[in-house]
């Protein structure tokens, strides 16, 4: 078992590489971060287009930023997680600001089983039902649920302590659950049944 001494010692030494403007060394965290960035701003946004830049902008930072590195943190990836859920953040604030329109529905124009038009309509209420909830509270579904990420990681990235993301959390849910038997995908005695 690797001790957490180890991966700040060895992400020190990445990020001390990448300050050097060792392009394999940059590769290398790109290698392991990219992917799980872009899901993360991919959930949050539901923009493929837009979760590729701002994954690409997350690493970028790590890029430029590497020299003001301190070594005392939480390790690359929940830094490039911080970053990128921030970044997410922002996007859906300035969303607000920009239009108050729905955002359009999408729908495969392939025809589907019977069973595969149920799931996407599952899906797609999961997703208006997320899209609904408050950025901070989306973020801490996706985080939670999703990337299954553990409460004290989830919350180091939303910077809060576990207490205040585990009561975030509860709120999440339950507005979840509020906007899922609004849109008809469950039941309210579904719901009682969950609780």
């Amino acid at each position: 078992m690797i001790s957490l001494a180890t991966d700040q010692s060895s992400d020190n030494q990445l990020v001390a590489r990448i300050a050097a403007r060792d392009a394999g060394a940059f590769e290398e965290a790109v290698n392991a971060h990219a992917i799980q960035l872009r899901r993360i701003a991919y959930r949050m946004l539901g923009d493929a287009a837009h979760a590729e830049d701002l994954a690409q902008e997350a690493l970028l930072r790590l890029w430029t930023g590497a020299s003001k590195w301190r070594g005392d943190g939480p390790g690359v990836g929940a830094w490039l997680r911080r970053v990128v859920t921030n970044l997410c953040l922002d996007q859906l604030r300035r969303r607000k600001f920009v239009s108050d329109e729905d955002l359009p529905e999408r729908a495969d124009p392939a025809p589907l089983a019977d069973e595969m038009l149920e799931a996407d309509a599952i899906h797609s209420g999961v997703s208006a039902a997320l899209d609904a909830l408050n950025e901070r509270q989306r973020a801490a579904i996706i985080l939670t649920y999703y990337e299954q990420l553990p409460n004290a990681i989830a919350a180091e990235t939303l910077d809060m302590n576990v207490k205040a993301f585990e009561s975030l959390l509860l709120r999440a849910r339950m507005a979840l659950k509020q906007e899922l038997v609004s849109a008809g995908v469950v039941s309210a005695q579904d719901v009682r049944e969950m609780i």
